[in-house]
């Protein structure tokens, strides 16, 4: 009897600390983040000094409100699909043309009920084409965002898109920094357009080192259409971002990883994009060392990672063989499909 009460005594005593201990349980959540170049999302309405004059209704494409509406609707599909169960917790978007086409597509989409918001660029880029970031405000509240003009490589160069830096506070009360960027394309050739590419690649990377400076754990992802594959210099060199390292001893805090990179190499048909019969990897996701660490409140890995390819999003390549992405046109022919890149993504586990 007097073991019994002497068992509850110090059980009544250390009551309060095992509910404090309890109170201090850490909840676990996981989301997605995911790139995607939706290729031409115009209105059909006239940009005052941009050239935008293929997508409007008396052009030659005959771009109307209908094939609009249309491809708001499949790219929103894209979008809820990619997710998963749950929509994304952030979208970078590229060739998207104007903040009347985002509002449009939060708003009068299937989106709508994912309730987004969205920030994006006002580029120079002549065609009128930016790149937007939609996310989700229960899972990142919004500090900041900034556009980061990109230099010409001569005075008399077309201008191109700007970086877009957006800093948000997670459920932790952690700070992520998303930047995203739609590098110059490979018009006139992939060597001769190669210094606009590493010019954009170092404006992102001098972003990125200033936030190394800045943050105490500096929690990076870099998205977007580079127009490059892993192994180009605009990012193995200039962003020194290589696959990770299976040996977390080895990963760097301030050094960048590519996700996908290692499926790219290992993989002959893996690809976000398709050029001449050949799948290759224009679309990427690039971390910072800190986001691979087992024991991060943020952490994904490798294997969370991939490019989004459900059977709705291909059609049968006729000239190469196999299957290509689902394109809203097809040279001038319309086929409402969805676009001419598929959607890479990565999965996050936040510990809160």
């Amino acid at each position: 009897m007097n073991v019994i009460y002497k068992i509850g005594v110090i059980l009544f005593l250390l009551c309060p600390y095992i509910t404090l201990y309890g109170q201090e349980g850490k909840d676990t959540l996981t989301f997605r983040i995911v790139s995607y170049n939706v290729e031409n999302l115009f209105d059909c309405r006239h940009d005052t000094l941009k050239n935008d004059y293929e997508f409007l209704p008396d052009a030659t494409r005959h771009w109307n409100y209908s094939k609009y509406r249309k491809k708001l609707d499949n790219i929103a599909r894209v979008i809820i699909a990619t997710g998963g169960w749950t929509p994304p917790a952030l979208v970078a978007l590229c060739e998207v043309e104007n903040d009347s086409v985002m509002r449009d597509l939060t708003r009068y989409s299937a989106l709508r009920e994912a309730d987004y918001r969205y920030v994006m660029t006002q580029s120079p880029d002549e065609r009128g084409i930016d790149i937007a970031l939609l996310y989700q405000r229960n899972l990142f509240k919004l500090l900041s965002y900034q556009s980061l003009p990109v230099d010409k490589p001569r005075k008399n160069s077309r201008p191109t898109r700007d970086i877009l830096h957006v800093s948000g506070l997670l459920l932790n009360r952690d700070t992520l920094d998303v930047l995203v960027a739609h590098f110059p394309s490979r018009s006139g050739g992939a060597r001769e357009s190669e210094p606009y590419r590493l010019l954009a690649a170092r404006k992102v990377k001098h972003a990125i080192d200033s936030l190394y400076t800045i943050r105490r754990h500096p929690q990076i992802v870099l998205l977007g259409d580079f127009n490059d594959y892993p192994e180009n210099k605009s990012v193995k060199e200039m962003l020194g971002a290589e696959a990770p390292s299976t040996l977390q001893d080895s990963l760097r805090p301030q050094k960048l990883y590519h996700l996908l990179a290692g499926k790219a190499k290992a993989r002959k048909h893996f690809g976000s994009y398709k050029y001449q019969g050949e799948w290759g990897l224009l679309d990427h996701i690039i971390v910072s060392g800190t986001l691979l660490q087992e024991h991060s409140s943020l952490h994904t890995e490798e294997a969370k990672s991939g490019v989004f390819c459900p059977s709705f999003l291909l059609t049968r390549d006729k000239k190469y063989g196999g299957q290509q992405p689902f394109r809203t046109y097809y040279g001038m022919k319309y086929q409402g499909g969805y676009s001419d890149h598929l959607p890479v993504y990565a999965e996050f586990r936040l510990i809160y």
